[in-house]
């Protein structure tokens, strides 16, 4: 199975998304959210620094994000194919990213845009906050992560494009055929 990498606006369905790949395929699954969510509550000297970005709606810094991926690639079986869910985010980290997989002899195999409105996406956001008690969830936080988004990392879609791998699935309204569409790409790529 090919290594997905999974892009979009903060909640644009990425791990909801991957999850359900991960169902599906029975493919691995690095989300960086869950990873550094993991070392903040585990209040490891990583967590802390990573705290520290995400409450002020930053990116965390490449090379530690590489280190973390690496590890975590590393543990996953070799030949059930990886969602990176969240990563890249700039152009630097998916070269980084490239190189980090083309030293183990893998590839980044495809990557899936979801494409979602802002308005629906300050929804979700707001919603999830409220559901899963996430304080980097608020929504001056959310305008700052989006303000992020569209300035470093919208421009890496240009990058996947030129790479060949770029395929675009919009948001219908609904998950389950929105669903289809994700699965139709990964089965068609």
């Amino acid at each position: 199975m090919k290594n997905i990498i999974i892009f979009g606006a903060p909640g644009s369905g990425k791990g909801t998304y991957s999850d359900e790949i991960v169902k599906k395929y029975g493919m691995g699954h690095i989300s960086t959210g869950d990873v550094l969510r993991a070392e903040i509550k585990g209040g490891t000297e990583l967590g802390k620094i990573a705290k520290g970005y995400i409450d002020n709606g930053q990116l965390i810094p490449d090379e530690l994000m590489i280190d973390i991926l690496a590890k975590t690639y590393d543990a996953i079986p070799k030949g059930k194919g990886v969602i990176f869910d969240g990563f890249p985010r700039t152009i630097d980290q998916a070269e980084a990213l490239k190189v980090m997989l083309k030293d183990r002899g893998d590839d980044m195999g495809m990557m899936i845009e979801l494409v979602v409105g802002e308005d629906v996406l300050m929804e979700r956001l707001l919603k999830r906050a409220v559901e899963q008690g996430r304080a980097d969830d608020n929504e001056e936080t959310i305008k700052k992560r989006f303000e992020v988004y569209r300035t470093q990392t919208a421009p890496l879609a240009a990058w996947f494009e030129k790479e060949g791998i770029r395929h675009i699935v919009e948001w219908t309204g609904n998950k389950e055929t929105t669903l289809d569409k994700v699965f139709a790409v990964i089965e068609n790529a």
